[in-house]
């Protein structure tokens, strides 16, 4: 029993060595490092914001009875956001109506008064002063006519903000009322944003402006997704903040573009040259605690992790190193593959 046992352990190690030396003669898939011309940049932290951002505030008084959008919703222009109780408004209309009617009334009285008063002054039935006041009184009653028609399109105008109206499509970024909730004019109710239409707000400073130039070329980071975007168009504002010494730069996004959001973080890259980077894939790297490195592979195919310091990022998928590593060193694009080598 002991021997066999024995020659089980012996048989289990042979065949883990095998497996081992299959797994080493497997080759690793590497890359060289190498320097090489890229763009010099200067990056600048920024702020995303939306071109088309907008509160809509009440324009009457009264008690919110339908909301009909919530956040994070999206909403085409002309669609009815919420809607306010429009009681008060209708009787206001009721009222400037009747007065209309009475206004009417009184001038159609004043006209024939003033028309018979003509009559009677040619006839000499009448002095002056008499016809002076009958036209007096038919002028006031014009004014009060049209005052009071002024007023009737005033209350149907407001009858019709109880109907509140997205001014543009876009998507609700906030909402600040619930229903039955009193409205006072002004007092704000939705926030929305246009997402097709994205720019990003850096600050940088005058002493970089000759630099960057007046029409940059700009790369933003997208910190959060790891991704890089072309800028559409760059302005440069032609003012400065007198207390920053900073200028405000305006980087606009390709519209449409997906990911991104009001008060995002991102990063903005001003290409101000070129120079040569010690590159390697930003995959390649591994990061245990505090170190980061890379598993260099020999002549033999043997990968060895050795630590290095890393500089700026290029583009998405690339990473300058430092120090640490030579150009034409073999680097493991796979490290836990590599790692995985190494172990066994």
């Amino acid at each position: 029993m002991k021997h066999q046992t024995l020659f089980l352990w012996a048989l289990g190690l042979s065949t883990g060595l095998l497996s081992c030396t299959l797994h080493a003669a497997e080759p690793l898939a590497v890359v060289k490092a190498q320097f090489r011309e890229v763009a010099q940049t200067y990056s600048v932290e920024g702020v995303m914001e939306a071109v088309r951002q907008s509160t809509v505030s009440a324009q009457i008084s009264g008690r919110v009875k339908e909301v009909n959008f919530d956040v994070g919703d999206t909403v085409k222009k002309g669609q009815v956001i919420l809607r306010i109780d429009e009681s008060e408004t209708e009787q206001a209309l009721v009222g400037s109506q009747a007065q209309v009617m009475q206004a009417q009334a009184a001038l159609t009285q004043a006209r024939a008064n003033y028309e018979r008063s003509v009559q009677l002054f040619e006839q000499k039935y009448i002095s002056q002063s008499g016809l002076d006041k009958a036209k007096a009184d038919y002028d006031m009653a014009k004014a009060q006519a049209a005052a009071s028609e002024a007023g009737e399109s005033q209350h149907a105008l407001a009858r019709g903000y109880a109907s509140v109206i997205a001014p543009f499509s876009g998507v609700v970024a906030s909402r600040l009322v619930e229903v039955g909730e009193m409205m006072t004019i002004g007092k704000p109710m939705m926030v929305g944003f246009d997402p097709s239409q994205m720019r990003v707000i850096v600050n940088v400073p005058q002493y970089k402006l000759a630099e960057i130039g007046t029409h940059p070329k700009v790369n933003v980071e997208l910190t959060s997704v790891k991704r890089w975007v072309p800028a559409a168009s760059v302005t440069v504002q032609p003012s400065a903040d007198a207390r920053t010494h900073s200028t405000q730069v305006r980087i606009s996004m390709p519209a449409n573009e997906k990911g991104v959001y009001p008060g995002m973080f991102v990063r903005a890259h001003f290409v101000v040259g070129k120079t040569s980077k010690l590159l390697i894939p930003a995959s390649a790297v591994v990061r245990r605690s505090e170190v980061v490195g890379v598993y260099v592979v020999d002549e033999n195919g043997a990968a060895r992790l050795r630590q290095i310091r890393l500089g700026e990022t290029s583009g998405e998928n690339e990473v300058e190193v430092l120090v640490g590593l030579n150009p034409g060193e073999n680097v493991a694009i796979d490290p836990i593959k590599a790692g995985m080598s190494v172990v066994r």
